[in-house]
């Protein structure tokens, strides 16, 4: 973990990169993402969750209130706000660490960062076709640090996949200097689960210590493998079976350089990435 960033909130939370492997407890307050759909959707249910979360070792509390599952049908802006609002003030008024918004959509992230949430998670890395360049804008405005994914809408790649995916984050960096968006506020995503074969999945973490450094410049990774089908089409394991293939997946993404994991299943997890970050840093 060779990328370092500290960042300070105006709320006095602050948040960072690079010292350790930093957990993000993932709080869907949806009915139907897919492998905890409906578990966490009312307030209580949600902040105990949260709150166990952080007991368990969680850095970082991710809220969504959009499924990104497969097949997904997007919601408008104005639904998904008014699902999210209600969750996102409670959670940011109880919750000792960043929270973080899982969204694609400006006028939502908007809503997010003006009601307190430290850091934006866009699952199309700043290039939401509906929306060229709001989210950057949004984000840049906000001085928000923002996870930016890989994603694309096939499956098909007409060259290799890891060059495929660095010409996506070049892209990225692109929109993002045009919005004047700090590159330091960039946090990459390889997309684990999103416009990707169960073998280029695969392959991307094998290869993953590929994306760390585009042209010559080093970002922080986020990881977000958990639970993910991918896995199921490797081991044959329902959905919620793969705790210890997520933690495999882990395990191997931060040896590769991940400086962040994304991940349902907290306090085993956290465990596991605790005991690989003192083996890395071993004398």
């Amino acid at each position: 973990m060779t990328v370092t960033r500290k960042y300070v909130f105006r709320d006095g939370k602050e948040l960072e990169i690079g010292k350790r492997t930093l957990i993000m407890g993932i709080l869907n307050v949806t009915p139907d993402s897919f492998s905890d759909g409906g578990s966490w959707n009312t307030l209580d249910k949600a902040l105990q969750h949260m709150e166990d979360m952080v007991r368990d070792g969680a850095d970082i509390i991710d809220v969504g209130a959009e499924s990104s599952r497969p097949g997904f049908h997007t919601m408008p802006a104005a639904q998904e706000i008014e699902r999210l609002m209600p969750f996102l003030t409670k959670v940011l008024a109880e919750c000792p660490v960043p929270v973080s918004v899982d969204t694609f959509k400006a006028d939502t992230a908007q809503a997010a960062v003006e009601a307190g949430a430290h850091i934006l998670n866009d699952i199309w890395g700043l290039q939401y076709a509906e929306e060229p360049g709001r989210m950057a804008e949004v984000a840049a405005r906000a001085d928000a640090p923002i996870v930016v994914m890989h994603n694309q809408t096939t499956k098909v790649y007409d060259k290799d996949i890891i060059a495929s995916m660095q010409d996506f984050f070049r892209r990225t960096i692109a929109i993002a200097d045009r919005a004047g968006l700090k590159r330091e506020n960039l946090i990459l995503d390889p997309g684990i689960g999103f416009g990707k074969t169960p073998e280029g999945n695969l392959t991307v973490l094998r290869r993953q210590q590929e994306l760390l450094t585009i042209d010559g410049e080093s970002y922080p990774l986020l990881l977000g493998t958990s639970r993910k089908s991918f896995m199921g089409a490797a081991l044959g394991l329902d959905v919620h079976e793969r705790m210890e293939a997520t933690g495999a997946t882990c395990v191997i993404g931060i040896t590769k350089g991940a400086n962040i994991v994304r991940v349902h299943d907290v306090k085993p997890i956290a465990r596991m990435c605790r005991m690989t970050d003192a083996v890395l840093q071993a004398p």
